[in-house]
């Protein structure tokens, strides 16, 4: 049954090279929506808080149904009408006491605009080199998918043209610029709880939060190319230090072509790894389109058009040829009062299974393309029989259907009979686009790295004035201050970074990258911490911890960094406790810094002196034996036992130290006594 992918398939090897992207003219252009750190809504006062996944809402609520309307032309958007078509209710749930008001739930006008929001929007377009316009005007973008309570969200284009550096990596000769489309300030959209055929639930704590949208031309570029454009326009928002961090924060759409078709958009890209997956995949699954069309237009499919079988596809019903069949899903169809649907398709024998890059086939796109339908899956004939479905079942069905064989496939599916007509004209509609080759569609990005149908793409009449929302004039001394306030390029700000705190260009990437360059400098700033030690802790040890240990950042702020610091600095713990201090916090077993410095150390503080040497004369004294035979030898193992008895309540070069020492006035004093022995 059609749905999953699969792996093999002719052409499935290792096209990672960039000769297989060039060979097949891939284009990536990339949209960068960055939520902007102002503290409150775009067109509210409400306070910024996106919740996150699992986030509570607050009991009640209410439901909206949205519909297509017509547009200042007279035209319906294409993607509107499709999500209309739907007929869902949608359920709205608020969040967090302040974060939504009646601005979100529709029920008052929107208030003026952030003027934080507009600036920080202004110094992106000054940073990228845009051309800002004197004059904002508020636009209508039609969304009734349910995540905007009003059918639309609201967007305004800030700026056009400019330029986004990549910075050159070794042993390139020069930086790469992209050029930019356009950058726009918008709304963010409500946070999506839950999805079922007839239901859609949303929370209206995300709703309305300001994002700058940054449009960059196409360019010809391979998966990893694409990562490094990402990253360059991700560390050039966070240099204005105006942007909000964490997951879900940043989101990219990328559009994607192969060999000049139609473009295809992916949204909601919220990672690197998953951005270079989905250009990736989507790459192969449009070249696999194309090689399927290829096939399709030199074999006998296809009507209409010019050439090939003029027959169209017909769609029949076979519930009653199917009343036997032994398949679980057509059985609880059947009982369920669903229907199930035959697409005889002409001269497609053998086509729907075919696999050209592995899980690309179009038995897949179809099933994607009825799943908007409350369609689980789709069955065809160059996969049956299985599933329950016999040679039997198929032979009555294909009857029922009018096959006469030659080249005849046959696609069945079961759907509620008030889906059953629109799933079965998509099915039609999608055979016909596959001897064209990749249609023009909106796609969403899944985790894995893989694209599934989402809906049609949005045409001109998406997009209406906003009648709420005068004009925002944008003055010359706004301008002067977004220029003045613009960051660096990224390679100027590393170079200066490194050079203020002697650290080397990777270690500089990585503290800018963190967004804690402002906290190094105040860890720093009364010269008592290394700067290479804090810089490490902050980036390495931390990831270490996420990475190896599973342990939750967000339990860790800057704050709590500042004072472990002030604390080392204070000599109240060492550098060797300092990543037992911060797992003490992001493991959730202490709550502040102080508990998980005690934790540390044993429930005691730091060691002086006089302890450290205690410890030493105990262990010296444990071993002599040992260190009469080892000699020099013996200390490792002795500093392993002093820093365990110590537990990280005295600096390891310290103890090191006093360790060598002793140990030299021990192996002396011995060399000498026997030595008089020997005299004797």
């Amino acid at each position: 049954m059609e749905g999953s992918a699969a792996g093999g398939g002719e052409g499935g090897g290792s096209n990672s090279s960039g000769a297989y992207y060039g060979r097949i003219g891939l284009m990536v252009g990339l949209e960068i929506h960055q939520q902007l750190a102002t503290g409150r809504k775009l067109f509210c006062g409400c306070r910024q808080d996106a919740g996150g996944e699992g986030a509570a809402v607050q009991p009640g609520g209410f439901t909206r149904s949205l519909r297509a309307s017509r547009s200042e032309t007279g035209g319906y958007d294409p993607a509107a009408v499709f999500e209309g078509g739907k007929s869902r209710t949608i359920a709205y749930r608020r969040g967090a006491a302040g974060t939504s008001c009646l601005v979100e739930e529709d029920d008052e006008p929107p208030h003026g605009l952030d003027a934080e929001a507009k600036r920080t929007a202004l110094i992106v377009a000054a940073a990228l080199g845009s051309r800002a316009f004197r004059e904002l005007f508020p636009m209508r973008k039609m969304v009734i998918d349910g995540s905007n309570t009003s059918g639309f969200q609201r967007t305004m284009l800030v700026s056009q043209g400019g330029s986004l550096k990549v910075p050159a990596r070794e042993g390139e000769d020069a930086a790469v610029h992209v050029g930019v489309q356009s950058v726009c300030l918008e709304e963010d959209a409500a946070r999506l709880l839950g999805d079922s055929a007839g239901m859609r639930e949303y929370c209206l704590d995300r709703l309305g939060i300001p994002l700058v949208e940054i449009a960059l031309d196409p360019v010809r570029a391979s998966p990893g190319m694409t990562r490094r454009i990402a990253v360059a326009a991700g560390r050039m928002l966070r240099a204005t230090g105006r942007v909000a961090r964490g997951i879900g924060t940043i989101r990219q759409d990328v559009n994607v072509s192969v060999g000049g078709g139609p473009v295809v958009e992916v949204k909601g890209v919220q990672q690197l790894e998953q951005l270079e997956k989905v250009v990736e995949f989507e790459a192969r699954r449009q070249d696999g389109l194309n090689m399927i069309a290829d096939r399709l237009r030199r074999g006998r499919a296809g009507w209409g058009e010019g050439g090939g079988v003029r027959e169209e596809p017909s769609v029949s019903d076979v519930t009653g040829a199917m009343s036997g069949c032994s398949s679980k899903v057509v059985r609880r169809a059947v009982a369920g009062g669903g229907r199930i649907v035959a697409v005889r398709a002409p001269g497609f024998d053998g086509m729907l299974g075919y696999e050209p890059h592995a899980g690309v086939r179009l038995g897949r796109e179809i099933a994607q393309a009825v799943r908007p339908y409350g369609i689980g899956g789709v069955f065809h004939t160059d996969e049956l029989p299985a599933y329950g479905i016999t040679a039997d079942d198929v032979a009555a069905a294909a009857a029922a259907a009018g096959c006469r064989g030659g080249g005849d496939a046959l696609i069945l599916f079961a759907a509620p009979p008030a889906a059953a007509a629109a799933a079965a004209g998509r099915v039609v509609e999608r055979l016909g686009q596959a001897r064209r080759g990749v249609p023009a569609e909106t796609r969403q990005a899944q985790q894995d790295g893989t694209t599934a149908y989402l809906r049609p793409r949005p045409g001109p009449a998406r997009m209406y004035p906003e009648t709420d929302i005068p004009p925002v004039a944008v003055t010359g001394g706004e301008l002067g201050e977004a220029a003045g306030a613009a960051p660096p390029p990224w390679d100027e700000t590393v170079a200066l970074l490194s050079k203020r705190h002697g650290l080397n260009a990777q270690l500089a990437e990585q503290v800018l990258d963190s967004g804690r360059a402002g906290l190094l400098e105040r860890v720093c700033a009364d010269r008592r911490i290394p700067p290479n030690f804090a810089a490490s802790a902050m980036c390495s040890t931390l990831a270490a911890l996420q990475r190896r240990e599973g342990l939750d950042a967000g339990l860790l702020d800057d704050s709590m960094i500042a004072e472990a610091f002030a604390m080392l600095a204070d000599g109240r713990v060492t550098k060797d406790s300092i990543g037992e201090v911060f797992e003490g916090i992001m493991s959730g077993a202490a709550r502040t810094v102080a508990d998980a410095a005690r934790a540390a150390a044993g429930g005691a503080g730091a060691a002086g002196d006089g302890e450290v040497s205690r410890i030493l004369d105990e262990l010296l004294a444990e071993r002599s034996d040992h260190i009469d035979r080892a000699g020099e030898r013996a200390i490792k193992p002795i500093m392993g036992a002093a820093m365990a008895r110590l537990r990280g309540r005295a600096q390891g070069s310290d103890v090191s130290r006093m360790l060598a020492g002793k140990m030299r006035a021990r192996l002396g004093a011995k060399k000498e006594k026997d030595g008089s022995v020997g005299q004797a």
